[in-house]
């Protein structure tokens, strides 16, 4: 059965080379964008935000929260989303939800993969679980990663963090994992696969001798997605503080750690 969402959002992601965002209604897509800048989204973000707010007829009253991706991914690039993202959210007075953008991907990926609506269950006939492994390159044969799945109820969760990992010593842990795994199960490997397609066919042949299918989906982020998630957070009553929000760098140096516990400290008085 397909899961219903309520009320309208604003979604931005830049995280990656492609800017995407999207407005939905009711979890209906108004617009979607994808505006490939090479990670200089600075230029042309606000031009398409108020591009589609007048695309659609809306305005900050009509809106019920501001979506932003959280990254991981491009250090300037996560920065002018969330920037932006929590600029409106200050000014409009709306509350400010953050997705992870790796999140965003393997939920878009699954649902194009197999020609779902988001909220809906699994194909009929459909066992055992999807586990969905999203890729964004961090360079130096490194993957910024993560890992999510989808049972056959429909039912999604996370079961690893979002995090920095050498690919290849990567993929021979999922595949490990994967072969200690009871029940069926289909792996999809998505995202920007085309700096580590050795190390996606590698775990797709070693996982195919212990009887486990490897979809490999390249994929980019929708707004769409990320506005869905979004969505669910809002629902669940899930807030984020607008002032203290910072992206997910994944990698902090000692200054930044006690800087963000400090600020996190102070959001809490």
């Amino acid at each position: 059965m397909e899961q219903t969402i309520r009320g309208t959002f604003l979604a931005l992601d830049t995280s990656t080379a492609a800017m995407a965002a999207a407005i939905t209604r009711n979890g209906e897509v108004l617009t979607e964008i994808e505006s490939l800048a090479e990670r200089n989204h600075s230029v042309h973000v606000i031009t398409h935000l108020k591009d589609m707010l007048r695309d659609t007829c809306m305005g900050a009253e009509h809106l019920d929260a501001i979506v932003v991706g959280s990254g991981p991914g491009s250090y300037t690039g996560m920065r002018i989303a969330v920037s932006a993202a929590k600029t409106l959210a200050w000014a409009w007075e709306k509350p400010l939800i953050g997705v992870s953008s790796l999140e965003a991907i393997a939920f878009g990926a699954l649902h194009a993969g197999l020609d779902m609506r988001y909220g809906e269950a699994l194909p009929a006939g459909t066992t055992g679980k999807h586990w969905l492994l999203p890729i964004m390159d961090a360079r130096r044969g490194q993957v910024y990663s993560a890992g999510f799945a989808m049972d056959a109820q429909g039912g999604w969760s996370r079961w690893l963090n979002d995090g920095v990992r050498m690919m290849k010593d990567w993929g021979d842990e999922i595949a490990a994992a994967a072969e200690a795994e009871e029940g069926p199960l289909t792996i999809w490997l998505t995202g920007d696969l085309s700096l580590h397609g050795d190390s996606a066919v590698s775990l797709q042949e070693r996982c195919s001798a212990a009887g486990i299918e490897v979809r490999l989906l390249t994929h980019v982020l929708k707004g769409s997605a990320l506005a869905y998630l979004g969505a669910k957070r809002y629902d669940s009553g899930e807030r984020d503080h607008v002032h203290g929000f910072t992206p997910n760098y994944t990698q902090l140096t000692e200054a930044e750690v006690k800087w963000k516990a400090k600020e996190a400290e102070e959001a809490k008085r």
